[in-house]
């Protein structure tokens, strides 16, 4: 009997990553290693973590001298001056700020904590990660070096940790992608009792992250997850079509 299925599995033996690092030819290798070589329509959930470390987007603490604003909030919330003042740096503007929670407009346009500034998974207690400057161009390159080393042509979806309002819990979510359209726009079509859907839109590269997340997790050591068999639309969107424009957004 034929019936829908995903193949969800992690990359194993992917080192620390550091500045300068090949990505591509690491991934092809872990994937080769562990005997599931990569295929065509693919879609790699890669994190944002090990993509900021390759491009050396980290920050020392040492090298940080914090604003009079930064050390002004850091000083309400007993937080530490300097990663206040990186969080600053990153961001477009504050959203809002309550219980030693900063929220932040990022300069890609993302609302997140932080302005997506985190100290976990980083090797040294003075060192924080930072975004990619552009995630989805990080995307695109890496989908073009895993084709121009394997001639395998993959979708590219990099992915990162926020917070929901009115959800406890985190998830991960598509901040970059490439190769694939992160939405699915079923308006239009009849549903199975001959509905017509009017204004569903999915967000798959987010469906895809959250499944992805439940192997990159915080803890195991596994930085990049292979989603196979499912059938998505090859386009050259961006992750930006899943940021809400702000005329549109109610709580803005």
């Amino acid at each position: 009997m034929s019936y829908p299925q995903l193949q969800v599995f992690g990359l194993a033996g992917i080192p620390e990553i550091s500045h300068g690092d090949d990505l591509a030819a690491l991934i092809l290798q872990a994937a080769e290693g562990q005997g599931t070589p990569l295929e065509d329509r693919d879609i790699l959930v890669v994190t944002q973590k090990i993509v900021s470390k390759a491009e050396g987007r980290t920050v020392d603490l040492n090298q940080v001298e914090p604003s009079e604003f930064a050390q002004t909030l850091a000083a309400q919330w007993d937080k530490d001056p300097r990663h206040v003042e990186v969080v600053l740096r990153e961001s477009r503007r504050i959203v809002k700020m309550d219980r030693g929670v900063i929220i932040t407009e990022t300069k890609h346009g993302l609302i997140c904590a932080n302005a997506g500034v985190d100290a976990s998974n980083v090797p040294g207690e003075e060192c924080l990660s930072l975004l990619p400057e552009d995630p989805d161009a990080s995307a695109g390159d890496l989908r073009r070096r895993i084709r121009e080393q394997s001639r395998v042509t993959v979708a590219i979806l990099i992915s990162d940790t926020f917070s929901r309002p009115w959800r406890n819990g985190t998830t991960d979510v598509a901040i970059g992608c490439a190769g694939i359209n992160p939405l699915r726009d079923y308006r239009g079509q009849e549903d199975p009792y001959g509905n017509l859907l009017r204004v569903s839109i999915a967000a798959v590269a987010d469906q895809l992250t959250g499944a992805a997340e439940l192997l990159t997790n915080k803890t195991s050591g596994i930085p990049v997850v292979v989603i196979r068999g499912f059938a998505y639309e090859e386009t050259t969107d961006t992750g930006q079509a899943l940021v809400r424009d702000a005329m549109l957004d109610l709580f803005r």
